[in-house]
């Protein structure tokens, strides 16, 4: 929200206090508390009818440092609050200390300086004491606006040059600077400002993150109001917000993951090909089988396959039932899918339609959201009469979750969470929530419900969400996918910038709507998008009046859709590498270009490309023709379609057929290769080769480097220390006695055998 007009004015109405000087300072162990006047204060009459505002500086985390400033501290918070699984203040080991009039608060490789002698103002240092931003003379305030509201207010200074990222799933611009951003929910496309997934955490290009610890709306404005400074506000009486140390981008990431929770993993046949009914399309088990037998003969691997909306009888979402004239015999079709091998998804949400049976059952049980005056909340958008079921109320979750475990019963795997994001504000919740607050949080408890029975029923490593809405935390419960975008190569831009940028806020596992959600594709939309979705976290066919099945774009559409089917199992002990990190050390699979070289400038504005796990460049075609303009970092990179080699820093134009587009191999990586290219689940150690590449500048060398293929479970099935001495390879494998295979792919030196292999 913006609060001034130009530099030197207010806006008509509003009324800014800042703090200016600090009258009161208490240091304890590893925190300090001052209380800074709004004037300067000259005499004892100036400390009358004038606000004081209170600072509390603390550390929540190692690494991380909290700051909650508060106007009136006697307004009752109601909740919800984000549930932090890494808050750990004894573990943070911070520490204060003072010098003269400066007090000083570190934790980790973070300091936080207030100087008593000077102007107000808040300095957070990196290790070597550099400053990284801070609030400075305008930086700590609150103000009030025509309309009675109080808004607290801090702003943390940009440096030259310094880019901002993140926000959520935004699809506007990927670099912030110059936006306005309202941390608000809302079902608005990907082709407006509107987002689904709406974090209060931004990361910065200089080294740090900022996660604004406020549920409900938060506005950003980011460079926006004052240019050289982020803003950000909430109409509250108290803000508190946690910079996050570095110094490297994926290191804020992991402390901010640390804090707010890591992503589980997800199993590994989620990582095949999902296939949908599509939504508003005509369907019954005849379609169905015809899309999996199509699939079938056309030779392209089906993992998941998936019932949208319509499973349910028209203006009964949500009863989860099935509609009996179109799918008399549910429990025979779902074995009859699951003999061929196929799991099965289903879509849910959490809204009641009157008609639904369960309108009635939920309003007499008290499970459904009410008014101040008793009424259930209702309305037509979407479903008529549709009420929103209560999951702040315990024994609603649990009645939500029976109708769900009737449908695992009959053999359902995974559900696709949808919706979450129109949630009233004009509502009283069970747990006597804030409305406000809730209007966000929603999609956590929602996702959270949903994805803890998963895990209850089907185990630990087998619970897998499709979900649309989130919140800070959301990355708890994956996988999420982009929500609704028109078929063209614009949104197939704009849907990218988003999981980009959902990447930089703490999310590992981020899909999209191969050939997008609304209307029907051009064919070369189509096959340019499922080289992309194929090279994604996850890859799922949907649409909205059509259907996705690769034959009704042509049989090139076909080519590729198996092409990359196929490539993509094979490169599974890489890519569920890559998930177990994210799961481990909240790095993202789907990695922002700067994540892995933040040090190289040309990275940072980088929207069209992106590292798939640590060594894959990956640069979709958004282009009918095939062209495509990408950047290729320092050394020299292989072209993994082709064997070419590229030496970077370059920019590359290129001209890709349908069955292409660029996938560049890191120099020095080593490539887990699987032999079995019909499912993404196999025995990743069954024939498997290690595709050795190289690169003069990041060859492996001295102690070797160690490539770990993992098991199903996310453990090390088995792993191989690489040593490079001249032109000679060693390889040396640990927890396996099964043969494989090695292949120097500079030199194309093969060679194969168990233990310890040199080539």
């Amino acid at each position: 929200m913006k609060f001034t007009d130009g530099f030197w004015l207010m806006r008509e109405g509003v009324r800014a206090s800042y703090a200016t000087e600090i009258r009161d300072l208490h240091v304890g162990e590893g925190q300090f508390t001052a209380h800074a006047s709004v004037k300067h204060v000259t005499a004892r009459g100036d400390t009358l009818n004038s606000p004081l505002i209170t600072v509390e500086c603390f550390s929540p985390a190692e690494g991380i440092i909290g700051v909650r400033t508060t106007h009136h501290a006697g307004k009752v918070n109601h909740g919800p609050d984000f549930a932090f699984p890494g808050l750990d203040p004894a573990a943070a080991g911070a520490r204060t200390r003072q010098d003269g009039a400066v007090t000083e608060l570190t934790s980790g490789p973070l300091t936080l300086r207030m100087d008593g002698d000077g102007p107000w103002g808040l300095t957070f240092l990196d290790a070597d004491g550099r400053r990284l931003t801070g609030a400075d003379t305008k930086g700590t305030a609150f103000a009030t606006t025509p309309d009675g509201a109080h808004h607290m207010i801090a702003q943390l200074a940009l440096d030259v040059g310094e880019n901002v990222y993140g926000l959520g799933e935004r699809f506007t611009p990927y670099v912030k600077n110059g936006q306005t951003v309202d941390i608000w929910q809302a079902d608005g496309g990907t082709s407006s400002e509107l987002a689904y997934k709406n974090i209060p955490f931004y990361l910065s290009s200089r080294g740090y993150g900022v996660f604004v610890n406020h549920p409900g709306k938060v506005s950003f404005e980011v460079g926006s109001e004052s240019v050289g400074q982020v803003q950000f506000s909430v109409e509250d009486q108290t803000l508190e917000y946690y910079i996050v140390a570095g110094p490297t981008p994926k290191e804020v990431l992991a402390r901010y993951t640390a804090l707010t929770g890591r992503p589980a993993l997800p199993p590994a046949w989620s990582f095949g090909l999902w296939l949908t009914t599509s939504f508003c399309t005509s369907y019954d088990e005849e379609t169905v089988t015809s899309f999996v037998d199509g699939m079938a003969e056309r030779d392209i691997p089906l993992s998941v396959f998936h019932f949208d909306c319509f499973w349910m009888r028209e203006y009964q979402w949500s009863d989860f039932l099935w509609d009996p004239d179109v799918f008399p015999d549910p429990e025979g079709m779902l074995a009859r899918l699951k003999e061929r091998g196929l799991r099965i998804s289903m879509w849910i949400n959490p809204y009641i339609a009157q008609k639904s049976a369960l309108f009635a059952e939920g309003a007499e049980l008290g499970y459904l959201v009410r008014r101040a005056n008793g009424d259930i909340w209702q309305w037509d958008l979407w479903q008529p009469g549709m009420a929103l079921v209560d999951f702040t109320n315990p024994a609603a979750r649990e009645w939500y979750n029976s109708k769900l475990r009737v449908l695992l019963d009959q053999g359902v795997d995974c559900f696709k969470t949808d919706f979450g994001e129109r949630i009233p504000t004009d509502v009283v919740w069970h747990d006597g929530s804030d409305p406000e607050r809730m209007h966000n949080y929603y999609a956590q408890i929602y996702n959270r419900t949903v994805f803890e029975l998963l895990e209850k029923e089907r185990g630990a490593g087998e619970a897998v969400l499709f979900a649309r809405s989130a919140t800070a935390g959301g990355q708890q419960f994956p996988v999420h996918w982009g929500g609704d975008c028109f078929a063209s190569f614009t949104a197939m831009a704009e849907s990218l910038r988003g999981g980009l940028s959902l990447s930089l806020s703490g999310f590992g596992f981020w899909s999209h709507d191969i050939g997008g959600f609304e209307g029907t594709p051009d064919p070369a939309v189509f096959k340019r998008w499922l080289a992309f979705g194929l090279m994604s976290s996850h890859s799922r066919l949907h649409g909205n009046v059509s259907y996705r099945v690769p034959w009704a774009f042509g049989e090139e559409a076909v080519d590729v859709a198996r092409k990359f089917t196929l490539l993509k199992h094979r490169l599974m002990p890489y890519l569920y590498g890559a998930a177990v990190t994210a799961h481990r050390t909240g790095v993202p699979m789907m990695r922002p270009m700067l994540l892995e070289f933040p040090g190289d400038p040309t990275t940072r504005m980088l929207d069209r490309q992106y590292m798939l796990g640590p060594d894959l460049l990956v640069a979709p075609v958004f282009t009918e023709d095939g062209q495509v303009e990408y950047y290729v970092p320092e050394g020299t990179w292989t072209v993994l379609l082709t064997g070419e080699t590229v030496t970077g820093p370059v920019w590359r134009h290129e001209t890709h057929g349908f069955d292409s587009l660029p996938i560049l191999v890191r120099p020095g990586a080593v490539l887990p290769w699987g032999a079995d290219d019909q499912r993404p689940d196999g025995d990743w150690l069954d024939g498997l080769t290690l595709r050795i590449f190289g690169g003069a500048s990041t060859d492996v060398a001295g102690d070797g480097t160690t490539v770990t293929v993992p098991d199903l479970a996310g453990g090390s099935a088995a792993s191989f220390l690489v040593v490079r001495d001249g032109e000679a390879l060693t390889v040396t494998s640990e927890g396996t006695d099964r043969s494989y295979r090695v292949v120097a792919e500079t030199t194309g030196v093969t060679a194969e055998g168990t233990g310890t292999v040199t080539l």
